[in-house]
C-alpha cells in the first residue's frame, strides 16, 4: 500500500457501509485523514472508531441543505481543512418501487432525484469553496452504469445518475483551470459486505453474472475504493471530467 494520500484531508459522504466504507479503509491506509460522513450516523462511527488515525464521523442528509452545510463545516473544523471529497450516499430503498415511466409513483422519482441529484447538487456547493481555497482538489462521484444502459425499470435511478454525470463534467469544465478536478467511478454490479451477509442476491443471479461476465468473479466494495483513491490522488491530477466503468470489462454492468 502506498502512502500517496499521506496527510491529505479528505470527506466520504456516504461512509458507513459497501463501497463508502471500504473506501474510507483505503484511503486511511493510503495516510489520509478522513471524516466519515453518514445519515446512519451510528455505523460510521463504528467505522471510524475500528479504524483509528483520527478518523472520526459527522452526521449527513444530503437531501437537506442545511445538513449538508453542517456536515462539511464539521469535517473541515475537525480535518483543519479539505483536499477531496467522495460523494457516494444514495437512498437504494426507493429504488425497488422504481419500476418503469408510465407506472412509476412520483414520490420515488422525487426522492431519487432529491437524493441522487439535487443531494450531490448541494455537497458539492458545500465543498467547492473550500477546495477553491486550497487552490485545488479533488472530487470524486459514485454513479452507476445505468446512466447509459437503457434498462427496462428503474428509470428515476438512471436518470439521476445521468444527471449526476453531468454535474461532474460541468465541475470539471468549470473549475479544471483553477485546480479542481471531477470524475466518477460507474460500479458494475458489486457484492459488498452488506449483500453477502444479507443473502439479499439470489444465487442464480450471482451465477449468472459470474457466467456472462468478462471476469472470474464479481465486483467487491474493494475495488471501487481503489479508483476512489486514485482518483483522489496526486496520479490522477490529469484526469478530470470522466466516468470511469469498475465492473470487470462488463459492456455497462
Amino acid at each position: 500500500m502506498t502512502e500517496r494520500l499521506n496527510d491529505k484531508r479528505i470527506i466520504v459522504i456516504g461512509s458507513a457501509t459497501g463501497i463508502g466504507a471500504a473506501t474510507v479503509r483505503r484511503l486511511v491506509e493510503e495516510g489520509a485523514r478522513v471524516c466519515a460522513s453518514d445519515i446512519n450516523l451510528d455505523g460510521a462511527e463504528k467505522l471510524a472508531a475500528e479504524l483509528g488515525c483520527g478518523t472520526f464521523a459527522v452526521p449527513v442528509d444530503i437531501a437537506d441543505e442545511a445538513s449538508v452545510k453542517a456536515a462539511i463545516a464539521q469535517a473541515v473544523e475537525g480535518l483543519g481543512g479539505l483536499d477531496g471529497a467522495h460523494v457516494n450516499a444514495a437512498d437504494l430503498r426507493v429504488i425497488f418501487e422504481d419500476t418503469d415511466a408510465l407506472d412509476v409513483d412520483l414520490a420515488v422519482f422525487e426522492r431519487t432525484v432529491a437524493v441522487n441529484l439535487r443531494g450531490h447538487l448541494l455537497c458539492t456547493r458545500a465543498v467547492l469553496p473550500h477546495l477553491l481555497a486550497n487552490k485545488g482538489g479533488a472530487i470524486v462521484y459514485t454513479s452507476s452504469g445505468s446512466a447509459r444502459a437503457g434498462e427496462p425499470e428503474r428509470p428515476c435511478y438512471a436518470m439521476s445518475k445521468g444527471g449526476l454525470e453531468a454535474l461532474m463534467r460541468h465541475v470539471a469544465a468549470r473549475w479544471g483551470r483553477e485546480g479542481i478536478t471531477a470524475n466518477a467511478v460507474a460500479p458494475g454490479f458489486t457484492m459488498t459486505q452488506e449483500l453477502r451477509d444479507g443473502g439479499q442476491v439470489p444465487q442464480a443471479v450471482i451465477d449468472h453474472f459470474v457466467k456472462t461476465g468478462r471476469s472470474t468473479r464479481l465486483g467487491q466494495s474493494e475495488d471501487q475504493a481503489a479508483m476512489v483513491a486514485m482518483l483522489l490522488s496526486q496520479d490522477a491530477r490529469w484526469i478530470n471530467g470522466q466516468v470511469i466503468n469498475i465492473n470487470g470489462g462488463s459492456q455497462f454492468f
